[in-house]
């Protein structure tokens, strides 16, 4: 680029006025420029900006002084670029039109959100909570795709095995982004042909066939509550999933812990107990950091966590008196 320098006395040393260095160009700098050449004057740069003639005077000034070049020709008619001026209102024009594209670009994602999201969960979570969440979350976003993968193992969103998870945690992992969504109370549970009575101490429970988790169901918590409860010795059937334990009980195989949101819908199936405090859990909305200006992903997250929320009564599950 060729700059046109301000003239000055041979071997004259560099005034204290003057940086030694140059300084980058501001958006609003080139603002200026642009306006100055395109309206061919002060006054109207002033007007198509909504400044005072005094400040475009100044800022004009300013980015001369800080180029070291003159980049508009001064007269009566008005002002008219020099060949540097003319480089730098034509960037001007560039970037302007850059930035309008991408305003564009980006509004239109905010109105209309689309594309797919790969989310995961738990079986439990989807058939009890999530899955009414999800149609409803396809009428406010039709343009928004979301595919479900089930599963009890956390998928690795790091490797962007899904782009977001609904799980069950009372420690998410460090390196993921997350947001609390409620707590979620368990409880005993056992099919009414048992003629139980709600509310008996967990003591009077012991002679009954019990149904546990498997390893795979990974829930370490429930294992140690029924080991110090003493109910290991009467559980006679392990499954490693929630809603395997829910099929269990249905089938009067026994008694055992679920999350209440899951259990409390059928009408053959009592809540014996208060739900247990150190069996509760939180539920997390995770997401990989480089998701997190994403707006379809927003658009997913800020609706379960009104949707879900609204609901937190339920969830932390209902006391028996």
């Amino acid at each position: 680029m060729t700059l046109q320098k301000r003239t000055g006395k041979p071997n004259e040393p560099a005034s204290d006025d003057y940086p030694k260095t140059r300084s980058h160009l501001a958006w609003n700098d080139f603002e200026i420029v642009l306006a100055v050449a395109v309206a061919g004057s002060l006054s109207g740069a002033s007007r198509a900006m909504g400044v005072s003639h005094a400040t475009v005077f100044r800022r004009l000034g300013e980015i001369e002084k800080r180029l070291g070049v003159t980049l508009f020709e001064r007269s009566r008619t008005g002002y008219r670029p020099t060949p540097a001026g003319e480089e730098l209102a034509e960037t001007a024009k560039v970037m302007d039109q850059a930035a309008l594209a991408a305003e564009r670009k980006v509004a239109g994602r905010d109105l209309e959100p689309s594309g797919e999201i790969w989310a995961t969960t738990t079986d439990s979570l989807l058939m009890g909570l999530l899955a009414p969440l999800f149609t409803e979350f396809r009428q406010h976003y039709p343009g928004i795709v979301v595919d479900v993968a089930v599963s009890n193992q956390l998928f690795n969103l790091t490797r962007r095995e899904a782009d977001v998870a609904i799980r069950p945690s009372n420690r998410p992992p460090e390196n993921l982004i997350g947001r609390p969504l409620t707590t979620i109370g368990q409880a005993v549970y056992g099919h009414r042909s048992l003629g139980l009575t709600p509310g008996e101490p967990i003591s009077a429970l012991v002679d009954q066939p019990w149904i546990g988790a498997g390893p795979r169901l990974l829930d370490s918590k429930l294992d140690q509550w029924m080991d110090s409860n003493g109910l290991k010795p009467a559980c006679v059937y392990r499954v490693d999933t929630l809603v395997g334990i829910l099929s269990a009980i249905r089938s009067r195989m026994g008694l055992a812990v679920l999350p209440c949101y899951l259990a409390d819908s059928d009408p053959d199936i009592v809540q014996l107990s208060d739900p247990i405090p150190e069996l509760e859990f939180g539920l997390w909305f995770l997401m990989h950091p480089d998701l997190r200006g994403v707006v379809r992903i927003h658009a997913l997250m800020d609706f379960l966590t009104e949707a879900i929320r609204a609901q937190k009564q339920r969830l932390a599950g209902p006391r028996l008196c």
